[in-house]
C-alpha cells in the first residue's frame, strides 16, 4: 500500500507569520529522497499556484516541520525544518525557521510527544538544522494547548495566545561562526556589508547602497525586476565570502536592507527570502540583524546610537508592522558572541487529519 492510497497523517499550523505542514518523523518515509518526493507532492510543488496541493503559492506557506522524540539529554523533541520551493521542486534543510518553530511546542503536546503542564508548558526543542536548542513556552490550561489569546503580531489578523521562544547556541547555525567571514565588515560588489549568523545567515547592507530609501512597500520591491536580479547576484557573492559555496538553489543567506525607523521602532528593515521580498521579516532573521547591528563597526551600527540603554529589547520595523526581539551580545569578547536571544510569537492549529499526495 502506497502513500497515494493511504495518505499520511498531517497537521497544518500557522506559526508566527508562516504556515506549514507538521509531521511525526515515523509517519514519513525514512529515506530522505522518498520523503522529499512525498512532501513535494503533498505541497503541490512545482506549480506557482500549488493548486493541486496544500501550499499557499508563497515560500511563507510552503514549509514543513518534522518532529520526533529526542534521544539527546535535556531535550524533549527534535525538529527538522524543510523549506519547499513553489514553482521549483526544491527541498532545503540549510536553514532554521523561527516562525514555524512557534508551532513545534503545541504540536508536540497535541501528538503526545511531550506531556502538557497544568497552566503552562515549556518544550525543549533541538533544531536539527543547526543542532541548537530553543525553548518554547505556551499556555496549557487544564493540560490542553490554548490557542486563543490577546497577543497580536504584525502580519497576522486577530490575536492568539503567546508562544515565548528563547534561543541558545544559535551562533553559526549554517556557517559555523557568528561572523562567517571573520570580519565585522566586508565589501561585496562595491557595497559595504556585515555578514552574521545567529540562527539565520544574513547579509546586512544599508538600503541607500541599493538606491533605496528602505521604506518601499513590498509591492514596490516585488515589481522591481532589476533590483531582485541584483539582490540575487549580491547574495551569491556574499555566500562565497561566508564559506557557503554555491547557493543558487538554496534559500540562504538572506539579504536584509537597513534604514532609519519611521514608525516608532528602532530600525526599519526590508528582507529578501532569498530573492523575493519578505512581507515581514523572519524571526531568526531579525535576531541575526539586531545581533550584527550591535557590533561596533558593523553596517547599521550607527543606527543604534539612539537606542535606549538598559534594555535588550529591540523593535524591528518591516513592511507590515513590527517585530520585538530580545538580543544580548558580548561585543568585547574575541570573537564577539551572542549571549541570548528571544522573541514572542503566536501559533494556531488549522487542521489535523490525513493528507493525500498528488
Amino acid at each position: 500500500m502506497s502513500y497515494d492510497d493511504t495518505g499520511v497523517r498531517c497537521t497544518m499550523l500557522r506559526g508566527g507569520t508562516s504556515r506549514g505542514l507538521f509531521f511525526e518523523a515515523g509517519d514519513l518515509p525514512a529515506d530522505p529522497a522518498e520523503r522529499d518526493d512525498l512532501l513535494l507532492r503533498l505541497m503541490g510543488t512545482p506549480d506557482p499556484r500549488q493548486i493541486d496541493g496544500l501550499g499557499g503559492a508563497t515560500t511563507l506557506t510552503s514549509k514543513v516541520a518534522v518532529l520526533s522524540r529526542s534521544e539527546h539529554p535535556d531535550v524533549d523533541v527534535d525538529y527538522l525544518f524543510l523549506q519547499l520551493g513553489v514553482d521549483e521542486a526544491t527541498v532545503s534543510d540549510r536553514q532554521n525557521c523561527g516562525n514555524i518553530l512557534a508551532g513545534v511546542g503545541p504540536f508536540a503536546v497535541e501528538r503526545g510527544l511531550v506531556p502538557a503542564g497544568d497552566g503552562e508548558t515549556s518544550v525543549r526543542i533541538r533544531m536539527v538544522n543547526s543542532d541548537s536548542v530553543a525553548v518554547a513556552t505556551f499556555p496549557t490550561p487544564g493540560g490542553r494547548v490554548e490557542y486563543h489569546g490577546d497577543v497580536e503580531i504584525a502580519g497576522v489578523p486577530g490575536t492568539a495566545a503567546p508562544v515565548v521562544l528563547a534561543f541558545t547556541d544559535t551562533e553559526g547555525s549554517a556557517t559555523g561562526a557568528l561572523l562567517p567571514t571573520g570580519h565585522v565588515r566586508d565589501t561585496v560588489e562595491g557595497i559595504e556589508v556585515t555578514c552574521v549568523d545567529n540562527g539565520m545567515p544574513v547579509v546586512l547592507a544599508l538600503a541607500g547602497s541599493f538606491g533605496l530609501t528602505g521604506h518601499e512597500s513590498h509591492e514596490e520591491l516585488a515589481a522591481d525586476a532589476a533590483l531582485l536580479s541584483r539582490v540575487d547576484a549580491f547574495r551569491r557573492k556574499a555566500a562565497e565570502l561566508m564559506g557557503m559555496g554555491d547557493v543558487s538553489t538554496a534559500s540562504v543567506p538572506k539579504t536584509v536592507l537597513l534604514a532609519a525607523p519611521r514608525d516608532g521602532g528602532q530600525v526599519c528593515t526590508r528582507s529578501f527570502i532569498p530573492v523575493q521580498p519578505h512581507t515581514s521579516i523572519g524571526v531568526l532573521g531579525a535576531v541575526s540583524v539586531v545581533t550584527g547591528m550591535l557590533l561596533p563597526g558593523a553596517v547599521g551600527h550607527e543606527l543604534t546610537a539612539d537606542w535606549p540603554a538598559g534594555t535588550s529589547q529591540v523593535d524591528v520595523e518591516h513592511p507590515t508592522g513590527h517585530l520585538l526581539v530580545d538580543v544580548v551580545v558580548d561585543a568585547e569578547a574575541t570573537p564577539p558572541r551572542a549571549v541570548r536571544s528571544g522573541v514572542v510569537r503566536t501559533a494556531r492549529k488549522l487542521f489535523d487529519g490525513t493528507a493525500f499526495p498528488r
